[in-house]
């Protein structure tokens, strides 16, 4: 590999049906190398599996790269589509005398598995086609191309991560490069595709690397260098097992409903296996001139629900109120409660989430949680209590309401400050925590007992609208 030619990741998924967070940070560690390094990442779409293969997945996968800021720098590639191409470098190989034609059977191929099993070895076909003739096969039987391996010593692979993995040839043995209906293994596809595509550095997950020694000798026996490998550990949940549904490993689209942000999710993600510093919050600009393929972890991640909520919190509260807003009107639809957002026109939801936004955010991990407490700026009079709020207003607690009410009417100045004086003066001359003035108050005007500030609720919903929700509750 040429030290001055251009680096070229890529990022190779199967289209299952989504971008699931593995791949997700698959996507994110090739996405920053190309960045660091100025060079590209690639899309190819693994789908020469066509039982599995649909349209909507691709899209799926596509969709989530987009959402999550990773496009590639060029169209998506087929996999399936290059299968002329495959085919003729396994022929080629034949005609370099690189690989070979083998007509075994079935029923041969399974006797060699049983006969390995009895002898309790690993099974591995025995070469019987490895040096006959071809005019010696059996009428009628349509052949496999297997690669000619090296019968001894070893195939080194060098890896960025892991260090050095030595595989004995002997266990690699004369594998499949093409089937006898003329597809392409996956072996031999990644290989032809990854040089046919000028990739520089293959970064994918250690569930690759047993892959890695016998795709090194398909490109030695086409002359082809082998890009530089970094096989990243994969994630695991808090409980040090492979990462399941029940852990979190879903599809990035599910993040979405979640209320996440891809900045979020993108730091989230980066500091899977990978670290720089004590640094937890990594803005992209960083993540880009920090990340270095030495730096990844040899060690399986752990995945953190709660880790993941905090950095996303801290995104969201460190965004201005303006975008997002804007982030929420994007993103209602993706939201579970995002009908929240439409029961009014955009303009007015807009303008009353803009002006309720510094007391929002400060309590919200998500933008689910950031919805959910804009619930009450656009409640329906009278508003539905629920239990908290119902126990709050109770004989005392509408009591309050109600001394309050013609104090509050009377407020020249309908700002917070002067609001919460108005108050504050009630609570002292009645002898009352400002607490138990102020709950009753909330439940009144959210219908819930917990909420952005009370005296900023009022600020916002502004007098007529306040009043008259505390006229509906005053005792």
């Amino acid at each position: 590999m040429s030290d001055s030619a251009p680096v070229v990741t890529r990022f190779a998924p199967s289209p299952t049906g989504y971008l699931h967070i593995g791949g997700a940070r698959t996507a994110l560690f090739n996405w920053l190398y190309a960045r660091r390094t100025g060079g590209k990442m690639l899309l190819r779409i693994e789908d020469t599996d066509r039982e599995r293969y649909t349209p909507e997945a691709v899209q799926a996968i596509i969709e989530g790269l987009a959402w999550l800021g990773l496009d590639a720098d060029e169209p998506p590639i087929s996999q399936f589509e290059r299968v002329a191409r495959h085919r003729e470098v396994a022929e080629t190989m034949v005609a370099n005398g690189q690989a070979y034609y083998c007509y075994a059977s079935q029923a041969e191929l399974e006797e060699m598995r049983e006969k390995a099993k009895a002898e309790k070895r690993p099974p591995r076909y025995d070469g019987r086609w490895r040096d006959r003739d071809p005019a010696e096969a059996p009428a009628g039987v349509k052949p496999v191309i297997r690669l000619k391996a090296p019968l001894d010593g070893e195939t080194l692979v060098r890896d960025v991560v892991q260090g050095d993995v030595r595989f004995p040839n002997k266990d690699l043995d004369d594998f499949v490069l093409l089937r006898s209906d003329g597809t392409p293994t996956y072996m031999l596809a990644v290989v032809v595709d990854d040089h046919d595509m000028g990739v520089t550095h293959i970064i994918r997950g250690d569930d690759h690397l047993t892959n890695a020694g016998r795709q090194t000798l398909i490109y030695r026996a086409m002359g082809w260098d082998v890009p530089v490998m970094a096989h990243i550990p994969l994630i695991h949940g808090p409980d040090g097992a492979k990462l399941s549904k029940r852990h979190g490993a879903l599809g990035v689209e599910a993040y979405r409903a979640m209320g996440y942000l891809p900045v979020a999710l993108r730091n989230y993600l980066v500091r899977l296996g990978w670290s720089h510093g004590d640094a937890e919050i990594i803005g992209t600009d960083e993540m880009i001139s920090w990340f270095d393929l030495p730096d990844i972890n040899k060690g399986a991640a752990r995945f953190d629900f709660a880790k993941l909520e905090a950095v996303n919190g801290h995104w969201l509260r460190s965004m201005g109120d303006a975008e997002l807003v804007e982030t929420l009107m994007t993103e209602r639809d993706y939201l579970p409660n995002g009908a929240i957002l439409k029961s009014e026109p955009d303009d007015e939801v807009a303008r009353k989430l803009l002006a309720a936004m510094p007391g929002l955010k400060e309590r919200a991990k998500t933008l689910v949680e950031l919805t959910d407490s804009a619930t009450y700026l656009f409640a329906r009079r009278p508003l539905e209590l629920d239990d908290k709020a119902r126990s709050l207003l109770d004989e005392a607690g509408r009591s309050a309401v109600s001394a309050l009410l013609p104090r509050l009417s009377a407020a020249q100045d309908w700002t917070a400050a002067s609001l919460e004086a108005v108050v504050r003066a009630y609570a002292e001359e009645s002898g009352l925590k400002l607490g138990k003035a102020a709950q009753p108050l909330r439940a009144a005007l959210t219908g819930r007992s917990t909420s952005p500030g009370v005296f900023d609720v009022l600020a916002v919903l502004g007098r007529e609208e306040s009043l008259a929700r505390l006229s509906d509750q005053a005792g």
